[in-house]
C-alpha cells in the first residue's frame, strides 16, 4: 500500500516550514491535552502530520497520524497518553516524503528507557549520517533525518568514540552526553523536544537557526517552537532556549547546559517574513510589530499612486497596513479568503483546477471598482499566485494594480528546514524584476531591499541582530555538501535511493 499522501492546496506560493514541536512538563496535569493545544496552536507550522508521546515514569505512551491536529487526535486516542511530560510535533515534510513512517516524534526503547524525540530542523548531512547507521547495522524504518538522530541518541556513547566522538556526560544523567555527542555529529538546523522515562529536555543547534522558547506552568514547564503556543496554554514565557544550548526540566526543576558552544546567531529571518503567527514573540518583539515596520520601510523604498492599499490575506495584512500608514494611502480590504481550501485532501476535477485562486480567495468589487491598487504581499516563491492575483483585481473592478512585496526577491533554495523550492522553480533566480512584472501583469512591481528589511527588523526590536538570509542573498551560515545543492535538497531522495 502506497501511503504517501497529498495535501491539496490549489494556490501553492508559499515557502513551506516544516513542523513545530512541542513540550511539557506538569505532573498533575492532563500533559496529552496540553500538548494538543500546544499543537493546535502550532498548527500554521505543519499541515501534513501530528502526533504525541506522553511518558508516566515508567512506560511511554504514543498516538500520531496524518492529517490536522483536530483530525489526528480526539477524546478517545487523547485519554491512553498517560503520564506527567509528553512531546507533540506538528510536521510538514522536508527530508522524508509524505509518510505515515516519517510521522513524529519517533519513540525508541533504550537502555534507559524509552526515547522519543521531536524536530523542527533540516540536517545537512543526513545522507552521511545514514550509510553511517545503516554501516553499522542500525536498522532505519523512516527517511526521515529526525530517525538518524533518535538512533544516534539511543546508542550508547562508546559506538560513536571510533568515530572520534567524546562528549562529557553529567553525574545520574545518561543523556547529557548522550545529546552532546550528537549535537557534535550532526551538522544543519535542529530545534528538538525530547523525551525520557522522566525529564522533558530542549536542544537547539548552534546557530539558532529554528526558534525554540521555555515557558512556565503553575505546576511545571513547557517548550515550544512559538510563543503563542505558551500563551494558548496559559504558560508564561520565560525565554528563548539558547543557540547550542541543552535544557533539561524534571522533578527537580529546570538545569541548563552547554551542548556546543553558540556560533554565530542565524535565526531564519523568514520567521519574521512569514513562518511565525503574528501573535508570536521574537527577540522581544511581536511578529505583527516586525511584519508592520516592514511595510513602512516598503513604502519609504518602493512608493505608489494610488488610491488604497490591500493585503493579500493573511499573512501579508501588517504589513499592507504599515505601507498604508507610512504612505497616506488609505487601506482598505480587496480580498477574501477561504481558509479551509487549502487544508482538503479532495484533489480538484480539471474545470475547478483551471479557477486556482477562485478556489481561495474572492475580489471585494464594491472596494475595487475604477481604484488603483497597491496590491502588498509577503513573498513570492514561485510565481504562481500573484499573477492570478493581479488578474482577479482587475477582474474585480481595478484600473491599475501595483505589486509591492515586504521581503526581497527569494534567489536561493534552503537546505536548513524550508521547503524553499529549487532554483528551476524560484522566479526571481530566473527572471529580473521586470520580466516578471510582465508575466505577473501588474502595472509595477517592487520589493523591499535586503538592507531595509533588516532595519525594519532591527527597528522594530530595538536592536541589531544577525540572521539566516541565505534564501535571498546566497550567503549559507553553514558550509552545505555539494551533494545537496546538486539534488537541491529533494525530500524524496531517500525514497529513489532505497525506497
Amino acid at each position: 500500500m502506497n501511503d504517501r499522501i497529498t495535501l491539496y492546496d490549489p494556490v501553492e506560493d508559499k515557502p513551506r516550514e516544516e513542523c513545530g514541536v512541542f513540550g511539557v512538563y506538569a505532573p498533575g496535569r492532563d500533559v496529552a491535552r496540553i500538548t494538543f493545544f500546544g499543537l493546535y496552536a502550532l498548527q500554521h507550522r505543519g499541515q501534513e502530520a501530528a502526533g504525541i508521546v506522553s511518558s508516566d515514569g515508567i512506560r511511554a505512551y504514543q498516538h500520531k497520524g496524518q492529517g490536522l491536529v483536530a483530525q489526528v487526535f480526539n477524546e478517545d486516542n487523547l485519554s491512553p497518553l498517560k503520564g506527567h511530560l509528553a512531546i507533540g510535533h506538528t510536521r510538514y515534510s522536508t527530508t522524508g516524503g509524505v509518510h505515515m513512517r516519517n510521522v513524529q516524534p519517533y519513540l525508541i526503547e533504550t537502555l534507559y528507557g524509552p526515547l522519543a524525540v521531536a524536530h523542527n530542523g533540516n540536517l545537512t548531512n543526513a545522507l552521511t549520517l545514514r550509510q553511517l547507521l545503516l554501516s553499522r547495522g542500525v536498522g532505519l524504518y523512516s527517511t526521515s533525518d529526525t530517525e538518524m538522530m533518535t538512533q544516534i541518541l539511543g546508542a550508547p556513547l562508546e559506538v560513536w568514540e571510533s568515530e572520534g566522538i567524546s562528549a562529557e556526560t553529567e553525574q545520574n544523567d545518561p543523556w547529557i552526553g548522550r545529546i552532546r555527542a550528537m549535537m557534535q555529529m550532526v551538522d544543519g538546523a535542529y530545534s528538538l523536544a525530547i523525551l525520557t522515562h522522566n525529564a522533558l529536555y530542549a536542544v537547539r543547534d548552534p546557530h539558532g537557526l529554528r526558534p525554540l522558547s521555555l515557558g512556565k506552568l503553575a505546576e511545571g514547564y513547557v517548550i515550544a517552537s512559538e510563543t503563542c503556543a505558551l500563551s494558548t496554554i496559559g504558560a508564561e514565557t520565560v525565554r528563548y532556549v539558547k543557540p547550542g544550548e541543552i535544557i533539561r526540566i524534571d522533578e527537580n526543576g529546570v538545569h541548563s547546559f552547554e551542548g556546543l558552544p553558540a556560533k554565530k546567531r542565524a535565526l531564519c529571518v523568514f520567521e519574521y517574513v512569514y513562518f511565525a503567527r503574528p501573535d508570536s514573540l521574537l527577540d522581544g518583539q511581536v511578529i505583527h510589530k516586525v511584519r508592520h515596520r516592514m511595510g513602512m520601510k516598503l513604502a519609504e523604498e518602493a512608493p505608489a499612486e494610488a488610491d488604497l492599499v490591500i493585503g493579500v490575506p493573511d499573512s501579508a495584512t501588517p504589513a499592507a497596513i504599515g505601507y498604508s500608514l507610512q504612505s497616506g494611502i488609505p487601506y482598505h480590504e480587496g480580498l477574501t479568503k477561504n481558509r479551509y481550501i487549502g487544508r482538503t485532501f479532495i484533489q480538484p476535477d480539471d474545470s475547478l483546477r483551471k479557477l486556482r485562486v477562485g478556489l481561495k480567495y474572492n475580489a471585494l468589487t464594491s472596494n475595487l471598482e475604477g481604484k488603483r491598487v497597491v496590491m502588498v504581499d509577503d513573498s513570492i516563491v514561485r510565481g504562481n499566485t500573484i499573477g492570478p492575483l493581479v488578474q482577479l483585481l482587475r477582474d474585480g473592478g481595478a484600473s491599475e494594480v501595483h505589486v509591492r512585496v515586504s521581503s526581497p526577491p527569494v534567489k536561493h533554495p534552503c537546505f536548513m528546514g524550508v521547503d524553499m523550492a529549487t532554483y528551476k522553480e524560484l522566479i526571481a533566480a530566473n527572471m529580473d524584476v521586470e520580466s516578471i512584472r510582465q508575466k505577473i501583469g501588474a502595472d509595477s512591481l517592487d520589493y523591499l531591499s535586503l538592507p531595509g528589511m533588516l532595519a525594519s527588523i532591527s527597528q522594530a526590536v530595538g536592536f541589531e541582530n544577525s540572521y539566516c538570509t541565505a534564501c535571498f542573498s546566497g550567503n549559507y551560515p553553514i558550509e552545505i555538501p555539494d551533494w545537496l545543492f546538486e539534488t537541491e535538497r529533494d525530500k524524496y531522495l531517500f525514497e529513489s535511493m532505497w525506497g
